[in-house]
C-alpha cells in the first residue's frame, strides 16, 4: 500500500464508488443534491468517503451497517470480460483514471479474486506487449 500522502494515493481515493444506503439518513442530504437519504438511495461517492460510510455502525458495533459499498463499473463484469477478451483494446484511463490503484483499493475491501486475476493477468500482458514493442523498435530509436 502506497503512502497515505503520496498523490497517486489521494488521486485513488478521490475516484467515485458506488454507495447503496441500508438505513435512512436525513442529515446526509447535502451528499444527495438536499433530497433526503432513505434506504436504497444510491450514490457515487468519493472513495475514502464511501469507505468510511460503509464501515460505520450507528447503533453500535453489533448493528447494521449505514451503507454498502460496491464494486465500481470500472471493475464490473463487463468491463472484466472486456479484458479478458483483449487487453489491448480498453482504454483504462476511460474506465478510471488511476485504474491499477482504485483496483488495488477495491482488493483491499472486497475478497474477490477474480477481479484480482484479471487485474494480474492484464497488466503481464500490457506489459510484455510494450517491451515487444520496445524491442521491435529498438534498433530505431535514437539513430538518425
Amino acid at each position: 500500500m502506497s503512502s497515505y500522502y503520496s498523490p497517486s494515493h489521494l488521486q485513488t481515493d478521490a475516484q467515485k464508488a458506488p454507495l447503496t444506503f441500508d438505513l435512512p439518513c436525513p442529515h446526509l442530504s447535502a451528499l444527495n443534491n438536499g433530497s433526503s437519504i432513505t434506504p436504497g438511495t444510491r450514490l457515487d461517492l468519493p472513495l475514502w468517503l464511501a469507505e468510511m460510510l460503509a464501515v460505520s455502525k450507528p447503533g453500535g458495533p453489533g448493528s447494521a451497517s449505514l451503507a454498502t459499498l460496491d464494486l465500481p463499473a470500472a471493475l464490473g463484469p463487463r468491463v472484466l470480460n472486456a479484458l479478458r477478451a483483449d487487453p489491448v483494446s480498453v482504454d483504462l484511463r476511460a474506465q478510471a483514471p488511476w485504474f491499477y490503484g482504485l483496483g488495488e483499493r477495491m482488493l483491499e475491501l472486497f475478497d474477490e479474486e477474480e477481479v484480482g486475476d484479471v487485474l494480474t493477468d492484464v497488466r503481464m500482458l500490457l506489459k510484455s506487449s510494450i517491451c515487444y514493442a520496445r524491442h521491435l523498435l529498438g534498433g530505431k530509436i535514437g539513430m538518425g
